[in-house]
């Protein structure tokens, strides 16, 4: 949970109600700082925590193994990647076929993003690809025609960014 009481960026350790365990203070500003650089090596990490090496290397190893920290990735910049197009996708689809659809949008290779949501749609799909001729064929030929699909909506993304504070 991001902290926005204090004006940081920081990963609060208590919240009511919450399902996962509490991170203490050091992890969750190791947290923070691998999630700005996750190439940071331990030193650094240690350094920017004020704690050993030793300690750095444990925890981060503890967060890893719990699944708090999961991977490390490269951010990059989808239009000089080809990608220049992106868009968001809201379907609404059939009783019990969330699954079933969830799985086959994974599969296909500009999908990136799925979450099942409440409101007007089901799901909402983040899409990326070259132009909009590939989107349009994404839609009409993969995206659409799933089993279980009953309707699409698409919304072409004119500009994205990243909040500062990540």
């Amino acid at each position: 949970m991001v902290d926005q009481t204090s004006g940081g960026s920081g990963i609060r350790s208590t919240r009511a109600g919450r399902s996962a365990p509490a991170l203490d203070d050091i992890d969750a500003r190791i947290v923070d700082e691998l999630a700005r650089d996750g190439r940071m090596s331990i030193r650094t990490l240690a350094e920017r925590v004020s704690i050993s090496r030793t300690n750095a290397h444990s925890r981060l190893d503890r967060l890893l193994g719990s699944g708090v920290i999961t991977g490390f990735h490269a951010r990059v910049e989808p239009a000089k990647a080809g990608l220049g197009t992106a868009a968001l996708i809201g379907l609404s689809i059939e009783q019990d076929t969330w699954r079933e659809v969830s799985r086959r949008l994974a599969e296909i290779d500009s999908v990136e993003h799925v979450a099942l949501v409440a409101g007007e749609f089901d799901i909402v799909v983040r899409v990326r690809t070259e132009d909009n001729v590939s989107l349009r064929n994404l839609v009409f030929d993969h995206v659409q025609s799933l089993p279980g699909v009953r309707t699409c909506h698409t919304w072409l993304i004119f500009d994205e960014f990243e909040p500062e504070h990540r």
